[in-house]
């Protein structure tokens, strides 16, 4: 399997967020919220909601989003079918990016910990 990010691999409508949304196992720490919920497929899936409100610049609402991808991108062929959703916290915007990277791989390794078998 490839490390890449095709259209199969992502929740692209609000029916799907809404399904991870309305039931989901979650896993969290100061920065970041993960949502996950096994899902029909033969692939993870990641949808992300960074909000203005709790990362007011675009800039940094950008770098994330594009940091959690690079994470998934890489976690992707080790992860069980999931479709996971991705929340920023407000702390997320101050930290560098290998810190952003430290703390998803940690909450990557928990989700599958918590939510990989049930």
């Amino acid at each position: 399997m490839s490390h890449g990010f095709p259209k199969r691999a992502r929740l692209l409508r609000p029916a799907e967020y809404r399904r991870v949304f309305g039931k989901a196992c979650r896993v969290s720490d100061d920065a970041f919220t993960m949502l996950a919920r096994h899902a029909e497929g033969d692939t993870a899936r990641l949808g992300m909601a960074i909000s203005k409100r709790n990362v007011p610049r675009a800039v940094d609402r950008n770098r994330i989003k594009r940091i959690g991808r690079e994470s998934f991108r890489h976690r992707r062929p080790g992860l069980p079918v999931f479709d996971v959703i991705l929340l920023a916290r407000p702390p997320a915007s101050a930290l560098d990016r290998k810190q952003l990277h430290r703390k998803l791989n940690a909450l990557w390794q928990r989700l599958v910990r918590r939510c990989g078998e049930s």
